[in-house]
């Protein structure tokens, strides 16, 4: 059996169909069940996050591994597996385990080094220990995950490398302002009271805010968590709780929104955003002018800076000049044609920029010569009116040494925004906040997918490379253990069949010699087991210590052979080990 991992990512998927693909709860408990049910796994894992869906599986094939986890994936998603196989990533042994270590350091996350995943890595395991999905592959990766997380954080400075998503989020919401400061004195209005919901709330408390309404689709949940921060040391917040239908008159009285629900369609929809602004500052919101998405993409701008600096940009495209369609092939032409400057024609000003006044003069020529000359695919020859521009630009050169560059203008910078009335941070995937909302005036909205463009660009820590030489020493160390642990079973299996051994041939020694006192048998019993135990010590540590080696998975098989053991007794061992590991690792789990 061997460890594979399908899945897909913020790193290997668009926002768009992350948000398609994500799985609601029932989703979830579904998938797992299926995934052990089919015939290649024997146990199954799901670790599925705002911007990760992942299947893991102890499979014992690996191409049918992948094309049903992968099916699976689609069929649970309503993704097309057509549409969804680009973007699926596969890792399988070894690789497989690095993949995981590295989520839980942070080194995979959106926000480099948040610690959050850790959380949910061990939110994955409990689910399956529950469901009974995970055996003892899964219980060892995922406890190894969370120690391998933890030291990461506890022995280097990963965590300045990046903030959980929510700091982020909320850093991005204060457009390069303090956090703190941007907080203070803000109403908070949080929807959702789950594990990031909870955080934003807790995070919001911290940053300075004086008010938190909580709002749930289970009041008793919202209002745990509105007590929770009500009575927490160092924040002065009042936090009170409210019914879901309420969320439309509280919008109207927040300055910030923070939305994670698992809800699968729009908790806020663009209308209800403009009504809140509205309703807060007494007029009708204007609504700016969508840019055109990218096909490839599907992005849109998501500010008017960015929308306006687009539309500026398109329409230079459209004025520039296309080049004529024979530059390259102009014969006699002195000009360096492949390195003509892209939408300047080859007889105008812009082509002759920067040459020195020799050059200048040569090219004056060629146009003039060339006045009568009908090129095809070119504009109509006006031979006569270039060269005593070029000329007159020569005369020019002459003085200066060359012609100066010719420059396009820049495009006029965008107006800006104004200060924004209703700051909102949706968390949620699939998203919670229409994001329509992004062309509202008065409103900025930052989501899963603005703060994937923004932390594309955000710097790293220099611990980053001491995790990933933690993360490969403990891959390292996890594949010896597994192979090693492999052939426990069969060591223990052959030690017990040396056991049986000694037992039948004392107990034969007692039949033909039925004088022997007590003292003697023992003695002889006692060097009958030493001479086994010596015979089998070398042979049991070293096929142990190549065992754990990379390629020493067929240690195992060997020994069953030369010794010819009962696979049944090794299968009975493997099942007492795997029965005490699951019991040990659920109990590790409760103490994380």
């Amino acid at each position: 059996m061997s460890l594979l991992v399908v899945g897909l990512s913020h790193r290997s998927a668009p926002v768009s169909v992350l948000e398609r693909a994500a799985l609601s709860q029932d989703a979830q408990v579904k998938l797992l069940q299926d995934t052990v049910a089919a015939e290649p796994a024997a146990e199954a894992a799901l670790l599925a996050t705002c911007n990760r869906i992942e299947l893991y599986a102890d499979v014992d094939k690996f191409h049918a591994g992948v094309a049903e986890l992968s099916t699976l994936l689609a069929q649970h998603s309503g993704v097309g597996l057509d549409e969804l196989t680009p973007y699926l990533y596969v890792h399988y042994e070894d690789r497989a385990v690095h993949h995981l270590f590295s989520v839980a350091c942070g080194l995979d996350s959106m926000v480099v080094g948040e610690g959050q995943i850790l959380g949910q890595i061990k939110d994955s395991l409990a689910r399956a220990q529950d469901m009974h999905t995970a055996g003892r592959l899964l219980n060892d990766l995922f406890q190894q995950g969370l120690r391998v997380g933890k030291r990461a954080h506890s022995e280097t400075g990963i965590d300045r490398a990046g903030q959980s998503l929510v700091t982020f989020g909320l850093e991005q919401l204060a457009d390069g302002a303090d956090v703190g400061t941007w907080a203070r004195g803000k109403r908070a209005l949080v929807i959702g009271a789950g594990s990031m919901s909870s955080l934003a709330a807790a995070t919001l408390a911290r940053a300075g805010v004086a008010e938190i309404v909580i709002a749930n689709r289970t009041y008793d949940r919202a209002e745990r968590l509105a007590q929770i921060l009500t009575e927490a040391d160092g924040t002065d917040v009042v936090a009170r709780a409210v019914r879901m239908d309420a969320i439309h008159d509280e919008l109207t009285r927040a300055d910030v929104a923070v939305s994670c629900t698992g809800a699968t369609g729009l908790v806020l929809t663009a209308e209800a955003v403009a009504a809140a602004v509205e309703g807060r500052v007494g007029a009708p919101v204007a609504v700016e002018p969508p840019v055109a998405s990218d096909p490839a993409s599907g992005r849109t701008g998501r500010t008017g800076r960015t929308e306006q600096s687009a539309a500026v940009r398109t329409t230079a495209r459209e004025e520039t000049p296309l080049p004529p369609a024979s530059v390259g092939t102009e014969e006699g032409c002195p000009l360096d044609l492949p390195a003509a400057q892209s939408g300047f024609s080859v007889l105008g000003e812009g082509a002759v920029a920067g040459m020195d006044a020799a050059t200048l003069e040569q090219h004056a020529t060629w146009v003039d010569k060339g006045s009568t000359v009908d090129r095809p695919g070119t504009r109509p020859a006006s031979g006569a009116a270039d060269a005593e521009l070029i000329t007159a630009l020569a005369a020019t050169a002459s003085v200066t040494g060359r012609v100066p560059e010719r420059r396009r203008p820049e495009p006029a910078p965008a107006a800006p925004r104004p200060e924004p009335v209703l700051a909102l941070l949706d968390l949620a995937m699939p998203r919670d906040i229409d994001a329509a909302a992004h062309r509202l005036t008065g409103v900025r909205l930052v989501d899963i997918e603005s703060l994937a463009e923004a932390s594309a660009d955000a710097p790293m820590a220099a611990d980053v490379d001491q995790v990933r030489r933690i993360v490969s020493d403990e891959v390292a160390a996890f594949g010896a253990a597994l192979r090693a642990a492999h052939i426990t079973p069969t060591v223990v299996a052959l030690r017990s069949m040396a056991a049986e051994v000694v037992a039948s041939e004392i107990a034969r020694l007692e039949g033909r010699l039925p004088g022997l006192d007590d003292k003697h048998r023992g003695e002889i019993a006692q060097t009958v087991k030493r001479v086994v135990d010596k015979l089998l010590h070398a042979p049991t540590v070293r096929v142990k210590q190549l065992a754990a080696e990379p390629g020493g998975a067929g240690y195992a098989d060997a020994l069953r052979t030369l010794f010819d053991l009962d696979q049944e007794t090794v299968a009975a061992v493997s099942r007492a080990d795997e029965t005490e590991n699951d019991r040990n690792a659920r109990t590790e789990g409760e103490q994380a």
